[in-house]
């Protein structure tokens, strides 16, 4: 795609959550959200003097404290969400940086209350409290879990301290690599000796480019910018990845996975499970990666080559191509869900092109009005079409749950947060492989299988990236060239000699921001969940379409409700049996056999 071609992309409307930062309205809105935490600090000092543990006077604290609780912490998370979609479309905004600042220290101010919230939680029978308090019985499973919670929290100055210091430990760690990471410059010598240089968000295109030796060019290039500036990301790692230690230790986590998957709802047997049955699945990835080896007329597979285009794929998915295929997409499977894609269309929710300081990936924020914010990097390619459908299928999970409390949308787990986007992902990539002929389908795959790929074998070497990261930051810091090495050490052992290992990646910590948020470790496996969990959605749903719609959208407004082994049998999925994840990686497994079938077939 051209500059000129990706600047005439679509960009979001940011204006009609708030006219600019300066503005009389969102002024307005930080002195209501100061005042409500003021409040929500006076009711839990009242409740904290009089001592009370039960009664009708527990009942009426609850009921006025949890009504500025939630008001409080919807509007801190609109005001946070429409910050970090003016941030991520220009990371040198300096105004929209400045009132980042700002109302992360009002922020701090509401969690230090929130503790003090769950703290009391944790010494009230919340199981009486639910028996009288409609309010209290809404959110019954959320004050179950925050008397388990409560039992994880130091005392209150050190909660509080340690909440005040986030905002120059962890966040400040998280804000600088993501600083670094959109303004890094990728300098590529062109074939010619021209040099050239762009964002690193730009040179993704490159990945997809026909000539081999121009993906090698700039594969060398952004390694070379990651290079230069790995140092100081390491840092960010290092401090994320130690305050993540520390908080999990004083807080009486056995470790920081153990939290995780506390956060979750998820059983470490379950985890395990689908791990032993991704790990299984690997040498399949293996065989496809030497497939398309073979179709690209290679040896092996470099980094750079892993999303190259397979030969006489010309065929490129221009911005309203894409967006009118998801559509029709959606609307075969629901009108509610083509309603939702055209109204983000028709209303602006989306940033579509890459450029210069705009944060690079996808993703979608939440608004507290149920409306959202998409932010993709469209290049024309059909990882692009599922990228759009993934993030639209966030945002209609957004419109499902809009009319629950803040506090119920705020905890949804995100091995659940996943659970409409994949399954709007499988629902184009399934139909785009049925419709497709031959030549169309081996395309296809490869686009499908490169997304699973990633899933599954790319998350499942973060965890064990994570997982050595942390265990290692317990005892000391590291340096960049250790973070680098345990990452091409556990990329070799899974793809094997599918991948050149001269040319196998060991750049690609310094670059995804789910490493850095300090609030949520292993943003890794809630992907391959998410993957596996929305392809046993999408066969239930081939079963009984009907009935399925309404069991889904009830799934999607109460994520927020129950821990994930409850919720997912409400639409007969049984994620304690080895069977589901073994049949949802089987469906993946056919697919590669397809691949290599018509590889075989093809460039025999």
């Amino acid at each position: 795609m051209s500059a000129t071609a990706a600047h005439d992309l679509p960009r979001w409307d940011l204006t009609t959550i708030y006219p600019d930062v300066d503005s009389e309205a969102y002024a307005a809105s930080v002195e209501r959200l100061v005042l409500l935490i003021g409040e929500l600090e006076s009711l839990l000092e009242a409740t904290e003097a009089r001592a009370a543990t039960g009664g009708d006077e527990v009942t009426q604290a609850f009921d006025r404290i949890i009504a500025v609780f939630n008001e409080s912490l919807g509007l801190a998370r609109h005001n946070r969400w429409y910050l970090e979609a003016l941030i991520a479309a220009n990371t040198r905004d300096p105004a929209a940086q400045a009132r980042m600042s700002e109302l992360q220290a009002i922020r701090t101010r509401r969690t230090i209350a929130e503790t003090q919230f769950i703290a009391w939680l944790g010494r009230i029978d919340v199981d009486a409290l639910v028996t009288v308090s409609p309010e209290a019985s809404a959110h019954a499973f959320l004050l179950r879990q925050a008397v388990i919670a409560a039992s994880h929290l130091m005392d209150p100055p050190r909660e509080a301290l340690a909440a005040e210091m986030q905002a120059s430990g962890g966040n400040a760690w998280s804000r600088l690599q993501d600083t670094v990471a959109t303004q890094i410059v990728v300098t590529i010598e062109m074939p010619g000796g021209d040099v050239t240089q762009m964002p690193m968000a730009d040179s993704i295109v490159y990945s997809v480019d026909q000539d081999r030796d121009m993906r090698r060019r700039a594969y060398e290039g952004r390694t070379e910018a990651w290079r230069l500036w790995r140092e100081p990301i390491a840092a960010a790692l290092n401090g994320v990845k130690g305050e993540q230690v520390t908080l999990a230790r004083e807080r009486g986590w056995n470790s920081v996975l153990d939290e995780s998957l506390f956060q979750n709802r998820l059983d470490r047997g379950i985890l395990d499970t689908m791990l032993v049955a991704c790990r299984r699945m690997l040498p399949d990835f293996q065989r496809y990666l030497r497939a398309k080896a073979r179709a690209l007329g290679i040896e092996r597979l470099a980094w750079y080559d892993l999303w190259a285009p397979m030969p006489g794929n010309s065929r490129t998915w221009p911005w309203e191509t894409c967006t009118k295929y998801v559509i029709d997409q959606f609307d075969d499977y629901s009108a509610e869900l083509g309603a939702l894609a055209r109204r983000a269309l028709d209303e602006h929710w989306i940033d579509a092109g890459p450029r210069a300081d705009k944060t690079g990936g996808g993703w979608c924020l939440p608004l507290d009005d149920g409306t959202s914010r998409v932010l993709v990097n469209h290049i024309d390619t059909f990882d692009d079409v599922l990228c759009l459908a993934h993030e639209l299928g966030h945002a209609y999970h957004n419109r499902c749950d809009a009319q629950v409390s803040p506090w119920r949308r705020e905890s949804r787990p995100t091995i659940l947060a996943e659970t409409a986007s994949t399954f709007c992902e499988t629902l184009v990539a399934r139909a785009a492989v049925t419709q497709s002929s031959e030549v169309d389908r081996l395309l296809l795959l490869d686009a499908s299988l490169q997304a699973a790929n990633m899933s599954i074998t790319e998350m499942v070497i973060a965890v064990d990236f994570e997982t050595a990261v942390i265990d290692k930051r317990a005892k000391r810091e590291l340096s960049a060239d250790e973070f680098s090495s345990l990452l091409h050490d556990f990329r070799h052992a899974a793809y094997g000699d599918a991948i050149d290992a001269n040319v196998l990646s060991q750049h690609s910590w310094e670059g995804p921001p789910h490493y850095y948020m300090p609030w949520k470790s292993y943003y890794n496996y809630p992907y391959t969940f998410g993957l596996l969990f929305g392809l046993g959605l999408y066969a239930t749903y081939q079963l009984d379409p009907d009935t399925f719609r309404g069991q889904f959208d009830g799934l999607l407004a109460s994520t927020g409700d129950a821990d994930a082994a409850t919720l997912t049998r409400r639409c007969g999925i049984d994620i304690q049996a080895p069977s589901f994840w073994d049949s949802s990686l089987n469906v993946i497994r056919a697919d590669i056999d397809t691949f290599v079938e018509l590889v075989d077939r093809r460039y025999a």
